[in-house]
């Protein structure tokens, strides 16, 4: 079995900084709404709906808040798990599906130029976008919000096979 250079899935956090953070406060508040209820509300707003809404309905629109929420961060985490690439000295490896895989393997030989697009948060969270280019102007694989990307370009590079 060849040596592994390099192996990982993309990041969740890394790929969604703001959505990951914004659905955890929304579990969280969710949390908080179910367990305290009525007592969530400012005194003018309860003042205001009172009649309308009772107890139950503040907790079950607080259970609805964080199952949603935590419906969504695992679609998030599910997909990016599904998602592999794995580097050895002779070749790159990029698995794709979760029930269906779809399986691209490039020669290290003929990849022709690696290309990395970081954002700035991408940056701060040492993650970025990684495309492939073997023959022609159309790209062979992109990669989304994988870890290191510098670390892959170098290795790549570094590799006496790739025209990279």
């Amino acid at each position: 079995m060849p040596e592994i250079l390099y192996d990982a899935h993309p990041s969740l956090p890394r790929m969604r900084p703001f959505g990951t953070l914004l659905t955890l406060l929304l579990m969280l508040g969710g949390i908080l709404v179910a367990v305290l209820g009525e007592q969530v509300l400012p005194p003018q707003i309860a003042a205001q709906v009172g009649a309308q809404v009772d107890g139950k309905m503040v907790q079950m629109i607080g259970i609805a808040l964080f199952a949603l929420s935590t419906l969504q961060l695992l679609v998030w985490w599910v997909t990016a798990r599904a998602d592999h690439l794995e580097i050895t000295p002779d070749e790159l490896l990029w698995t794709h599906g979760l029930l269906s895989k779809q399986y691209t393997e490039i020669s290290m030989a003929s990849v022709r130029t690696v290309r990395v697009s970081q954002t700035l948060f991408q940056r701060i969270m040492n993650a970025g976008d990684v495309t492939i280019f073997t023959a022609g102007d159309t790209p062979e694989l992109v990669v989304r919000g994988l870890p290191d990307p510098g670390q892959i370009r170098e290795l790549v590079k570094a590799n006496p096979q790739s025209g990279a």
